[in-house]
């Protein structure tokens, strides 16, 4: 190819990439407008359960350490550390007074299968053991402060 030809390809592909070059940072900024829209309106809690914080939403569910519930009961978590309702944050100290999660016991489940294997070197001790962490599944039902449901 001559030199000409190749300025003339590179000449008519420039208007091309120009024209999408917008286009994208028009879908770029729209998706991120939503993303910034969907967070401010989703209510979320993060509580305290079993040792651990956990951020909760309203209609999904989490794998939490095993609780005495059956199947099917209800459970409200009282250690409620944080509340947002659609960019309007409650900070407890150390709980929101009058703040509660109710939850719904899905099912009681195990985790994966952990390998501990401990070795102590030239001395041919050996040792392997294996662990599943018994868990609950929940479902979060309702966000509520002062008797009042977020989502």
């Amino acid at each position: 190819m001559s030199p000409a030809s190749k300025k003339a390809a590179e000449a008519g592909s420039e208007p091309a990439e120009t024209a999408t070059k917008p286009a994208a940072k028009t879908k770029a900024a729209a998706s991120a407008s939503k993303a910034k829209a969907s967070a401010e309106s989703s209510a979320y809690a993060i509580v305290e359960a079993s040792g651990q914080q956990f951020w909760l939403q309203p209609g999904r569910y989490y794998d939490i350490d095993r609780l005495g519930s059956e199947v099917g009961a209800s459970v409200a978590i009282d250690k409620v550390l944080l509340v947002n309702e659609g960019g309007k944050a409650t900070l407890g100290q150390p709980y929101v007074s009058g703040a509660t999660v109710n939850l719904k016991v899905m099912e009681h489940r195990r985790g994966p299968k952990i390998i501990v294997y401990k070795m102590r070197p030239k001395k041919k001790t050996r040792r392997k053991n294996g662990h599943r962490q018994e868990l609950t599944r929940v479902m979060v039902e309702s966000i509520a402060v002062g008797g009042k449901a977020l989502g």
